[in-house]
């Protein structure tokens, strides 16, 4: 059986319960050795072999797993963060559905998660945002046309830009090109929930700048909108009590 299983964000500590019996229980494990916490590896039972994807191809990894279910084996695909998001795991499911070998997902806590949780941040404030774009700038991997950020950035919604941190300046570029004011919030977070995490505070003008200064080249997130700062919000109607739910009638309240 492979299970594909989400390393969490960067701390040791946050992969997810199923996740960490998983690798306990894994006679192999294939982790993202790039970006994936080595630490978690501390929890391999005696006799698990150990593959590292920063250094295989895709073939090279299908190739371990193939080899791993003829001999009965249980496989761990241990990917950074959930899998689902830039976890290149579609590509390696179908050739698994072309060999009828079963395979399963553990998610994880994404990076986007571990950055706001940096920043004490709410993503979805009342009034300011309620959805959130996640997405990056094309780079050696393209991006579609209609998925450009300039095009993201005209609904002024709270953005988490991956796999950018070397095209800030184009970045902003884009993000004002598209809507978002030189001044708008926006956040760089390096390697969030690792022991090395760092988080800046600046505005979409000065990305470029703010990681200039701080020696920041790879491995961070940025985050643009106003929900960066939390000001200007609406207080929730969920827990307001002049609000019915299913499970609260309104009181009145006097003004």
């Amino acid at each position: 059986m492979i299970h594909f299983v989400g390393a969490g964000s960067g701390a040791a500590d946050l992969i997810t319960v199923r996740g960490k019996a998983l690798l306990e229980q894994a006679d192999v494990i294939i982790y993202a050795g790039s970006l994936v916490n080595p630490a978690l590896l501390i929890c391999k039972k005696e006799g698990c072999i150990v593959y590292n994807s920063a250094v295989m191809t895709l073939e090279e990894v299908t190739d371990v797993m193939l080899e791993a279910e003829k001999k009965g084996f249980s496989t761990v695909r241990l990917h950074t963060g959930d899998p689902c998001i830039y976890g290149a795991v579609r590509e390696q499911m179908d050739i698994l559905d072309e060999k009828g070998i079963t395979y399963d997902s553990c998610p994880g806590v994404s990076a986007f998660c571990g950055a706001a949780s940096a920043l004490n941040l709410e993503y979805t404030l009342p009034d300011v945002s309620q959805s959130v774009v996640i997405t990056r700038m094309a780079g050696k991997t393209p991006v579609p046309e209609r998925e450009s950020i300039r095009s993201f950035a005209a609904h002024r919604a709270s953005m988490v830009v991956f796999l950018s941190t070397g095209l800030l300046e184009q970045l902003s570029a884009e993000l004002i090109a598209g809507g978002y004011e030189p001044d708008t919030p926006a956040a760089i977070v390096y390697k969030a929930t690792w022991p090395e995490e760092q988080k800046y505070i600046c505005t979409v003008a000065t990305l470029a700048q703010c990681a200039k200064e701080n020696d920041i080249t790879k491995t961070a997130l940025m985050i643009i909108g106003d929900a960066v700062t939390h000001t200007s919000y609406r207080r929730s109607d969920l827990y307001s009590p002049n609000f019915t739910t299913e499970f609260r009638p309104a009181k009145q309240v006097e003004t």
